[in-house]
């Protein structure tokens, strides 16, 4: 039988990038998976046929983790197509990178409002349907153990990311629910391509840096989320598992 026979998970921010393959990885052990997305239906649409096509089961859902009726929604989601809740990954992120003097409060808000706040959100409304075995898992960044410059906006909601996961484990473990992160390091996907990073002097210098001489793909931190989903961590949690081929 497969890890996640029988659950059902909601994965934010699944329409591309490293949510779709954490949407197709958790399919692929069994689970019935809801691919939110907040703007392209398409992409979400293209996950769904993907893990159908696989043999496994999913629908999409529209919603912007940041507003709260529509955090709500997609969770609501997620009972009307299944009945049940045992998985939320919060995978919905933006980053954006500017200097200190370049920082404006569109920059800071935008990039708490959906990292933190959306996070915090779906999870209040995750919660109310999660019982015994359920398992939150945040997605955070490398970037809170890297300190890169110009990062302060995005490296401070990590930061918030890493330690709403030590409070949370600890505010939900009394229902034996189990909250703990996973922290990517640079992975290849659509947002570092376009934002210049692959193919970067950055992305060189980060590999040179890195004991297992390559960037991460969208799988690698995947598999790590369908670790944590599973009865295989059933005794984790509050754990920040740093995903970055060993560079810290």
């Amino acid at each position: 039988m497969s890890k996640l026979t029988g659950k059902v998970a909601v994965v934010t921010g699944a329409s591309k990038g490293i949510g779709a393959a954490i949407a197709k990885a958790l399919a692929a052990e069994g689970a019935a998976v809801v691919v939110n997305y907040a703007s392209s239906q398409a992409g979400a649409d293209a996950v769904v046929a993907a893990i159908t096509a696989a043999g496994g089961k999913a629908v999409a859902a529209h919603g912007d983790v940041s507003k709260a009726a529509q955090a709500q929604g997609i969770i609501d989601a997620a009972i009307a197509a299944y009945g049940r809740l045992d998985i939320l990954v919060n995978n919905s992120g933006v980053y954006e990178f500017g200097a200190l003097d370049a920082i404006t409060e569109e920059h800071f808000h935008r990039q708490f409002n959906i990292n933190v706040l959306g996070l915090l959100l779906a999870t209040q409304a995750a919660s109310k349907h999660l019982g015994e075995g359920g398992s939150v898992i945040n997605i955070g960044s490398g970037v809170t153990s890297l300190f890169p410059p110009e990062s302060a906006v995005y490296t401070g909601t990590k930061g918030a990311v890493d330690a709403i996961t030590g409070v949370l484990a600890a505010e939900l473990a009394p229902r034996k629910i189990r909250v703990n992160s996973v922290n990517p390091g640079m992975v290849e996907t659509e947002g570092t391509k376009s934002a210049g990073f692959i193919g970067s002097d950055f992305e060189k210098a980060l590999v040179g840096q890195t004991p297992l001489g390559r960037v991460g793909q969208p799988d690698d931190i995947a598999d790590a989320v369908v670790f944590l989903a599973s009865n295989d961590a059933r005794w984790l949690t509050g754990e920040r598992l740093l995903a970055s081929g060993g560079l810290r």
